[in-house]
This record gives structure tokens, C-alpha cells and sequence, in this order.
């Protein structure tokens, strides 16, 4: 790189070079960028957001019973907030309903799902909700390869649950 001495009288000589010079470069640059391959547009998206269906159902204070709902994937901060909760600190059981309550985005018609929410709920439908937690996060999805015992075919099921005694 050259030095230059730079008076006042041609300080706006040179910030023009300097900006041409700049925007040519970035021109090139542009130019030479290859556009993206068309293969990219064909693979399929992440799938964030999985339905479950519970086995007996959250009623809520009218009485209502929520059984539908869908949980999110859980983020890395998802996982660590828990750690911090009092509650946690005071009882680690009391994690996967701290957790559960950031993940689960939609309970019927509830969207706001809090821990007071997750609380009231059966037992049943939280080791529900636990294990289909573990299963979309560690796994990545719902979908396992089995054999049947009698025939020793393959094939694929899904593990979400859509219906009542299919999870």
C-alpha cells in the first residue's frame, strides 16, 4: 500500500478516488460471485414445529379439555434457562415442566402455555410430552424404521401420536 500525503486543499480528491476505486471492486467481486445452484431450492425445509395429540387431555379453568397441540424444537437457550429457575435449582424434577412449557406453542385453543398450564396437567400427558420431546429433538423426527416380528418386513411408523393409542 503507498502513502500518500493528504493536504486539506485535495482531501476531496482523494475520498472520491478512494470511493470509486471501492464500488469497482465490489462490482467485480459481484461479478465474479457464482449464483447459487438450482439443487438448493429443491431440498426440503427444516421442519421446526411437530403436532401431538394427548392421551387423556388438558381441561382448563372452564372446564374445556385441550387435547391437540403442537411443540416447537428447543433452542440451545431453551435448555439452559431452566438451569437458572429457582424452582429447578430448589427441585430438579420440576426442569422438564419449565421446559416443556417453552416448547409447547400451542395447547387447543391455548397459545399461551406457561408452567401454571404444564402443571395441571396429567401425568400421563406430561410423560407423553416428555418422551415426544426427546423424540424430536434427539432424533430430529417422529419416524422410526421397525420389523415386524411375524413376517420380518421393514417399514417406517410415526411416533407422534396423530390419533389416541397410535403413539
Amino acid at each position: 500500500m503507498r502513502r500518500r500525503t493528504v493536504t486539506s486543499g485535495g482531501l476531496d480528491e482523494v475520498l472520491d478516488s478512494l470511493a470509486s476505486a471501492t464500488s469497482a471492486a465490489r462490482e467485480e467481486a459481484q461479478a465474479q460471485t457464482p449464483a447459487p445452484p438450482a439443487a438448493r431450492s429443491q431440498q426440503p425445509d427444516l421442519r421446526t414445529e411437530f403436532e401431538f395429540e394427548l392421551p387423556r387431555g388438558y381441561v382448563d379453568d372452564d372446564g374445556q379439555v385441550h387435547r391437540t397441540g403442537s411443540m416447537r424444537l428447543a433452542t440451545a437457550r431453551d435448555e439452559l434457562r431452566p438451569q437458572i429457575d429457582l424452582r429447578v435449582k430448589e427441585n430438579p424434577a420440576y426442569l422438564s415442566v419449565v421446559l416443556l412449557s417453552q416448547v409447547i406453542t400451542r395447547l387447543g385453543t391455548i397459545t399461551d402455555v406457561h408452567v401454571g398450564v404444564v402443571e395441571r396437567m396429567y401425568a400421563t400427558d406430561v410423560a407423553f410430552l416428555q418422551d415426544f420431546y426427546r423424540r424430536i429433538n434427539s432424533e430430529g423426527h417422529t419416524h422410526a424404521a421397525v420389523t415386524c416380528p411375524l413376517c420380518q418386513g421393514s417399514f417406517e411408523v410415526d411416533l407422534s401420536g396423530g390419533r389416541l393409542g397410535e403413539s
